[in-house]
């Protein structure tokens, strides 16, 4: 009973994660305002989200991750194109074929099918905005 317990613990984690990372599923978006925690030491939240005028993205939505001093988030598959900014702090990016660290001002993009990952390597909180291109 206890190691099914914890499968449904470790599955809605993981799930919660995905939906982070993989974020662009209009069911699975989160609402304003909503934060969630993916990880120890991992929050995400929902800054807003409207509609756009670039061709091929009816809607975009800014979200802020926020990531404490020794914490990371997994590496897995982004599901739409992203363009994130480094509002604060640093971190240490890890996109499978590529390793890079970001520090405050910074900008970089992800693609559907790459992936992404991240530790905060510095002593202070690193505040990722993620503007996110959707599709749907």
């Amino acid at each position: 009973m206890a190691s099914f317990a914890r499968r449904q613990t470790l599955t809605a984690g993981l799930a919660a994660v995905s939906a982070f990372i993989l974020g662009a599923r209009e069911e699975a978006l989160a609402a304003v305002g909503d934060e969630t925690k993916i990880a120890e030491g991992v929050t995400v939240k929902t800054l807003g989200e409207g509609k756009s005028m670039i061709r091929g993205y009816p809607k975009v939505q800014l979200r802020e991750l926020t990531v404490q001093p020794g914490s990371s988030f997994p590496l897995l598959p982004m599901k739409n194109n992203m363009i994130c900014h480094m509002a604060e702090g640093e971190l240490q990016i890890d996109q499978g074929d590529m390793k890079f660290t970001v520090k405050k001002g910074d900008v970089w993009t992800c693609i559907p099918g790459g992936k992404e990952g991240g530790s905060n390597i510095g002593s202070t909180v690193a505040v990722m905005r993620i503007s996110d291109l959707l599709t749907t």
